[in-house]
């Protein structure tokens, strides 16, 4: 009888999000595939979970994903976790769900922390359409990648680093307009938790002068459809 997979989402910074149905199955697995397993012991630890332990990141998953298969279809039940948050989302985990349907294999993913749904919530931007572009590309694709986003009507969501946050707001307003707006949540769940609104101007002013650090996460308005403007001057007559 084949094993199954498990997709497990770990808190994004407050222990205290651990769902009761992630620790049962960390319990019960026979493997726990982790991103960093230095980053998951401690937290595995907190909720009393001693298992086997193996690390699976973006510079290995090509090399063991065989490997992992092959454990599956011998009957053992795996899960996966990433440093925090859901697999799979910027994080190791697609690759991984990806061969193991190909092999009739059984996935589970559990409901979960990921960052960017209490961000896009938290943020007071148009939430019904929205689209989630995670990291940018560093440099290959990344101007045309932009130049394409300008023209997107929904609220777009990115995921940043600290030393690239001011250097990505300055492109967004030399891509879609200083007056843009924009919401930046950083350290989500945890003590310095921090959402800052405005135009994209306003927040880039802001972080020039204030701490940047944790990870970022970015909802941006989208651009704004003839039909929309049609309406919102509609409703400023009315």
């Amino acid at each position: 009888m084949n094993g199954k997979l498990y997709l497990v989402p770990t808190p994004i910074g407050n222990l205290d999000d651990m769902t009761f149905r992630a620790v049962k199955v960390l319990k019960e697995v026979d493997i726990i595939l982790a991103e960093d397993t230095r980053n998951s012991s401690p937290m595995l630890k907190h909720f009393g979970i001693d298992k086997k332990l193996f690390s699976h990141h973006q510079h290995n998953e090509h090399k063991a994903v065989n490997e992992i298969i092959r454990f599956l279809k011998e009957g053992q039940s795996i899960a996966l976790i990433s440093d925090a948050g859901t697999p799979a989302i910027s994080d190791p985990g697609y690759l991984l769900t990806r061969e193991a349907i190909k092999n009739n294999l059984e996935v589970e993913c559990l409901p979960g922390a990921t960052a960017f749904v209490p961000a896009l919530v938290n943020s007071g931007l148009p939430n019904d359409r929205f689209i989630f572009e995670g990291f940018l590309p560093v440099k290959k694709g990344r101007q045309t990648r932009l130049k394409e986003l300008a023209l997107e009507e929904r609220t777009m969501i990115f995921y940043e680093s600290p030393h690239r946050l001011l250097k990505s707001l300055e492109e967004f307003i030399t891509f879609f307009g200083a007056d843009r707006e924009v919401s930046v949540s950083r350290e989500l769940t945890k003590m310095y938790e921090e959402t800052k609104r405005g135009s994209l101007a306003e927040v880039k002013n802001y972080f020039e002068t204030h701490t940047i650090k944790g990870e970022f996460v970015i909802c941006l308005a989208g651009k704004i459809s003839g039909k929309a403007v049609k309406e919102k001057f509609r409703d400023q007559e009315d």
